[in-house]
């Protein structure tokens, strides 16, 4: 097995004692590699930690509107010009299993000896309270084509539909036909669009077993979604990091992949706005 291209591409902002755990956990693996990680903008001095605790990392500046999308695909552009064998994702928020590495390269393999050599590996998280699947692979649970389901951590390889960014192994022939995360998507379904167009490209995409690490499930309070914040400061919200209608990313987003209702897709969370604004909180009163 060849491992000793292995590129890990990572993106963080402002949270240095979790990114620093996450290096911590990922140095432990028994897998040479090299690190690409972009520092968004941090001022609470991750660079510096980084560079004082991991010399190795290579280190890329972001001005602080990269987010997700953006400082993953800085990450992904600048390890692409040396040609590695494979690209892992990995969000600073994941902690690695100690054999994490070895599984998503061991199921790779496997699934290239079946004849599938052009497919991604997604890594499946768990929350670390309840032990419950928290991020990875998704499939499709209804009729509609943009509403997923995440996959269940299984000890056999299961195949997907897209996939969740927060450890995502990319062999060099996928990249080659993919390419990058698409520039469009600053932050939410970068990760989402890039396995559906893997998958229209003739890719597949599959699902390691077990859970390779743990990632707890963003909270909803403080974000669009909150029904304790009013509805300005919900739209607030909405438009910096969701959907929006003034922003290309929604757009391109329902178009690409909605099918033939995909302007009903595009309106659909500004519906869920103020449907949550109108009748969710009147309900608490």
């Amino acid at each position: 097995m060849d491992t000793t291209m292995i590129a890990i591409l990572m993106t963080c902002h402002n949270r240095r004692d979790t990114t620093l755990a996450c290096l911590k956990a990922l140095y432990r693996q028994n897998l040479p590699f090299e690190v690409y990680l972009t520092d968004d903008g941090s001022t609470d001095g991750t660079s510096e930690a980084v560079r004082a605790n991991y010399p190795k990392v290579k280190i890329l500046q972001g001005d602080g509107n990269l987010f997700w999308g953006g400082g993953t695909r800085l990450a992904f552009a600048e390890a692409l010009k040396a040609d590695y064998n494979y690209y892992v994702w990995l969000n600073d928020d994941s902690i690695l299993k100690s054999n994490a590495l070895q599984v998503l390269l061991e199921t790779y393999q496997e699934l290239k000896q079946r004849g599938s050599p052009n497919s991604i590996v997604v890594g499946s998280m768990k929350d670390s309270t309840t032990g419950k699947t928290s991020y990875g692979g998704h499939i499709r649970n209804s009729w509609r084509p943009l509403k997923f389901k995440i996959l269940q951590s299984s000890e056999e390889i299961q195949e997907c539909e897209t996939i969740n960014g927060n450890l995502v192994l990319i062999p060099r022939s996928v990249a080659a036909i993919v390419g990058n995360i698409d520039k469009a998507f600053r932050h939410q379904v970068g990760d989402f669009d890039y396995g559906l167009r893997a998958r229209k490209l003739g890719c597949h995409l599959y699902v390691a077993p077990g859970h390779l690490g743990t990632c707890s499930r963003n909270i909803i309070q403080g974000t669009w979604l909150d029904i304790n914040l009013s509805f300005k400061q919900r739209l607030q919200k909405f438009k910096f990091k969701g959907s929006s209608l003034l922003r290309p990313d929604s757009w391109l987003y329902a178009r690409r992949h909605g099918g033939l209702l995909w302007l009903l897709y595009w309106i659909t969370p500004y519906v869920q706005l103020i449907y949550i604004s109108l009748f969710k909180k009147s309900s608490l009163s």
